[in-house]
């Protein structure tokens, strides 16, 4: 790839990638684990909704409080260090800062702060997938109007999938599935943010010392996490997804190329050419070994005599009939790898991963039997998962995207299980990411 050495090039010429921050929560902080030992990169400036916060952040991931003493902008590019605000915009606004990472993690906001950086000509990196999932493909439109870069951050699993995606198709291989790992049983589906640390595999303090979010944790454990990735990944790369959602069929790493085929050949597929998710743990709660739970697969076909002889000829995992292999990366390291994003845009223009399309739409869907009055309270809380749905049925059927549904009073009740839609709830219409969805849909309705 060269882009060590491409970027230890510009650190050699004085001309360092520089990079403006927002949100260092969870995310965040493990970027800035990195970021100082990366040549070429500049970390400008963090804007974060406590800056104490965030400075305590940097203390943790091993900053000293020179390296984060910069009063202003100005002041960090004059001495090559940073500057910590509560002022995003001063980010978005600054000629000196050419790439946005945002990582806030909230859906409404991370559209204005994108919006906002590609009005003033910078490119954006967005970890909150959860708004890429609610209007990316715009989010991409707009990006491509001020000639600037929007693109999925690499670490997280969407952009790795979509990595396999590209490398399989570029190598020649016909794509029948991609996605991530999970560990998953159906009770899952009712999680809460007091319960998620019983079933995600730490305790209570372990979860306090690494800084790790109840309600953002519990939003991967009931199924949420999953199917908004799940459909950014489908979205970057034109595959479909499931009619009725996701299956997550269990399985190891070596089960791949057998379970994503098509179930008329055997497989868990319910077709060629879709996202899928497969769980690390049977449905008796028994692990699967040698799983895939943190990595990213691509399952793809053999489509001639040739090929499929020469995967038997090299001895690669297959099928039982030989004709479906996958290529996996078994884990992925968050935000720790998020340079190779910064890298990639910074020195090649070229995203990794962006929304070609719209066919995965994420519902908010009801957790449990909800009344008329009630506050919703947005992924890996209390009252809402999300539901991976075919991007079509989701507009045809009028229902609420679950980027959305944060802080909505209810005007009925909801059954549980059952999926909103906008008449259910009084919603803010003068946010962007509302008027951004709103447009969107709009676009596609004139399309079809």
């Amino acid at each position: 790839m060269n882009l060590y050495t491409k970027l230890r090039e510009r650190e050699a010429d004085g001309r360092p990638i520089r990079i403006g921050l927002i949100g260092a929560g969870k995310f965040g902080s493990m970027y800035l684990a990195q970021v100082l030992k990366t040549p070429g990169v500049h970390l400008v400036a963090i804007a974060d909704l406590s800056p104490s916060r965030a400075m305590q952040n940097l203390q943790r991931v091993g900053w000293n409080e020179r390296q984060y003493a910069a009063g202003s902008i100005a002041e960090a590019l004059k001495h090559g260090t940073t500057f910590v605000t509560d002022d995003w915009q001063t980010l978005t606004t600054h000629p000196e800062i050419t790439i946005i990472a945002e990582c806030t993690g909230n859906p409404i906001a991370a559209v204005e702060h994108c919006l906002s950086a590609f009005a003033n000509g910078k490119h954006v990196i967005n970890v909150t997938v959860e708004a890429d999932a609610l209007c990316g493909s715009m989010l991409a439109e707009k990006a491509r109007s001020a000639d600037v870069i929007y693109s999925l951050a690499y670490g997280d699993q969407p952009a790795l999938a979509c990595d396999l995606v590209d490398w399989a198709r570029a190598a020649g291989f016909p794509v029948v599935a991609a996605g991530r790992g999970h560990k998953w049983l159906p009770k899952f589906r009712e999680s809460t943010p007091e319960t998620v640390w019983e079933h995600w595999g730490v305790t209570a303090d372990q979860a306090r010392i690494g800084g790790m979010n109840p309600k953002m944790f519990n939003a991967f454990l009931d199924g949420t996490k999953p199917a908004i990735e799940s459909a950014a990944i489908a979205n970057a790369t034109g595959l479909g997804v499931p009619e009725d959602g996701l299956s997550f069929p269990p399985g190891s790493v070596e089960d791949i190329p057998t379970l994503m085929r098509p179930r008329e050949e055997g497989g868990a597929l319910e077709r060629k050419g879709i996202v899928e998710v497969i769980s690390s743990l049977r449905l008796d709660g028994t692990p699967v070994p040698y799983d895939i739970r943190k990595g990213v697969w691509v399952s793809f076909e053999g489509d001639t005599d040739y090929i499929r002889r020469c995967f038997k000829e090299y001895q690669v995992v297959t099928d039982p009939s030989g004709r479906y292999m996958s290529s996996y990366k078994k884990w992925h390291l968050i935000g720790l790898e998020l340079g190779i994003s910064v890298a990639s845009i910074g020195l090649r223009r070229e995203a990794t991963g962006a929304p070609i399309c719209f066919n995965g739409d994420v519902v908010a869907t009801a957790k449990r039997n909800l009344a008329a009055g009630e506050i919703l309270d947005g992924e890996g809380g209390y009252t809402v998962f999300g539901r991976l749905m075919p991007a079509a049925r989701s507009l045809a059927r009028g229902h609420l995207p679950l980027g959305l549904a944060h802080s909505l009073k209810l005007v009925r009740a909801i059954a549980k299980d059952e999926p909103l839609t906008w008449s259910d709830v009084i919603i803010d219409q003068a946010s962007s990411a509302y008027q951004l969805r709103k447009e969107m849909e709009r676009r596609l309705a004139n399309t079809a």
